[in-house]
């Protein structure tokens, strides 16, 4: 029996209907494991309860780094001092 990603996503969005979240998550991996050119068998036997997602944004696009982290050594600069006046 072949599935399709429709069918899939029709089982997914029944599943997620019927408040049975943890079948649509495990069908929604599978389909995102289709989607990526798995196999089927493999998508069907692959556990993915484990992965954690990257959060969109944090970084911008094509990076996986999640937050900006200054190089080593990096030291802020000091505040500027308001009651100190600069000269132009």
């Amino acid at each position: 029996m072949t599935e399709t990603i429709e069918s899939l996503r029709a089982e997914m969005e029944a599943a997620a209907a019927a408040l049975d979240f943890e079948r649509a998550r495990q069908l929604r991996d599978r389909i995102a494991l289709l989607r990526g050119g798995a196999e089927a068998d493999a998508a069907r036997a692959a556990e993915t309860a484990g992965l954690t997602r990257q959060q969109p944004g944090a970084m911008g696009l094509g990076t996986s780094r999640q937050r900006v982290e200054p190089p080593a050594g990096w030291k802020p600069p000091p505040k500027p001092d308001p009651m100190v006046m600069r000269k132009r």
